[in-house]
């Protein structure tokens, strides 16, 4: 049982239902045994209903075990869980519970599978991989992988990334910037937060390939006051990649620029927005700006200005490891790819779930939502954040792509569940 590694979250999600004191209990416990374990701080799967997942890395992969309280430790110790034994709160091998197993993770692949702040494990499991395939190219081969990718905003918009950044690209300009829009403010929306608290060097290495394709040298990622253990992971992220030569004067070695720094909003929903975001990092009131000129002309200080969204530039390095094709060959029609959706609200199963564009509203709810808390039946759900529809029922069979919602006239964004 001797070195054994056990994984227990630290991102917001599981700290709110007590995995610190899960992990000291762990710790002492391992210790009243005198059993050699190690313990590693990941972040969360997207299985919250689960929080705190703890996980044991074994002969056979990992064992999840949840959701864990401090006084259940010595029982699973006495029960063997450091083998993978099972257990009343055991789940089997963690890649094999259904939630997990039906999912195509892209954009989510390392999160809760890392230690989020260790650049050796992140390169260990594909990082940096695309920034390396990216410092390889010229600045329009990669501004064409990744239109063939098909990747559009992942803000609700879903304008093509790849146009935006040959805009940028072609602007004028000696100074250009790379924006990251984190102000993820509605309510029961956590997938920028997740993304933020679990593998925030895969946002880094999305922005670098973002400055390195349109000529930026700089980038801000502006993050809500809010979210204040996002804040901290992302600042420490940024001197590690600094540290280890991934930011700065000399990106990786190729004699490219790119610097990134963290801004924190006050909190203001409507920042949000674009522009509105620029208006704050330029220390002003966050209000909408009237276009034109787009951002990607006159945006930053009136420079030629890629803004982009978490879950976009998070999309990149995939795309840039292992082709634009690869990420297109999912999804359907003109929504290529993955989304990740939200589960919140009244549902048994609430989380993040990845998966290709196409699946429809009801499968999202019946294939992973587990049926209500309340135990009664779903007369409605809400897509798209306290602006989004209220959808009935009767509309369950709408395909989730963007679409099908324009169709409709909806946002395509994230899924909420409400009784």
């Amino acid at each position: 049982m001797s070195g054994r590694t056990i994984f227990v979250p630290c991102d917001a999600a599981a700290l709110s239902v007590g995995a610190d004191a899960v992990a000291a209990a762990i710790t002492g416990e391992a210790a009243r045994r005198q059993v050699d374990i190690r313990v590693v701080r990941n972040g969360t799967r997207g299985l919250l209903w689960l929080e705190p997942l703890v996980e044991v890395e074994t002969a056979q992969g990992r064992v999840a075990y949840g959701p864990v309280a401090a006084e259940d430790v010595p029982g699973l110790f006495e029960g063997g869980f450091l083998d993978g034994a099972d257990h009343a709160l055991g789940h089997g091998p963690t890649e094999e519970i259904p939630y997990f197993a039906r999912q195509v993770r892209l954009t989510f692949a390392r999160c809760g599978v890392i230690d989020p702040l260790s650049i050796d494990d992140f390169k260990a499991h594909g990082g940096f991989a695309g920034l390396a395939k990216a410092l390889a190219m010229e600045p329009a081969e990669i501004i064409a992988q990744v239109t063939e990718s098909g990747l559009r905003g992942r803000g609700g918009a879903g304008f093509p990334t790849g146009i935006k950044w040959q805009t940028v690209a072609g602007a004028e300009g000696e100074q250009k910037y790379v924006c990251c829009n984190a102000d993820e403010g509605d309510s029961g929306t956590f997938t920028d937060r997740m993304i933020m608290e679990g593998d925030p060097m895969i946002v880094i290495e999305g922005m670098i390939i973002a400055g390195i394709a349109t000529g930026a040298t700089q980038g801000l990622i502006y993050l809500r006051s809010e979210y204040p253990h996002a804040i901290a992971t992302m600042k420490r992220a940024i001197d590690l990649a600094a540290d280890a030569g991934y930011l700065g004067e000399d990106v990786a070695g190729s004699g490219r620029a790119f610097s990134l720094e963290v801004r924190v909003g006050a909190g203001s929903y409507i920042c949000g927005e674009e522009t509105a975001m620029l208006e704050s990092l330029e220390g002003r009131r966050g209000v909408i700006r009237a276009k034109p000129p787009l951002p990607a002309l006159e945006g930053l200080f009136a420079k030629p200005t890629v803004v982009n969204n978490v879950l976009s530039l998070a999309a990149v390095p995939f795309i840039l490891d292992q082709g634009g094709k690869a990420y297109a060959a999912h999804g359907m029609g003109r929504s290529l790819g993955t989304q990740p959706f939200q589960l919140a609200g009244n549902i048994e199963q609430g989380g993040l779930i990845e998966l290709p564009f196409g699946i429809t509203l009801g499968g999202l709810i019946e294939e992973f939502g587990g049926g209500t808390i309340s135990g009664r039946p779903v007369r409605a759900v809400q897509v798209g954040g306290p602006l989004g529809a209220y959808l009935p029922p009767e509309l369950f069979d709408l395909k989730l792509d963007y679409e099908a919602f324009a169709a409709a006239r909806l946002l395509e964004e994230e899924a909420k569940a409400a009784p």
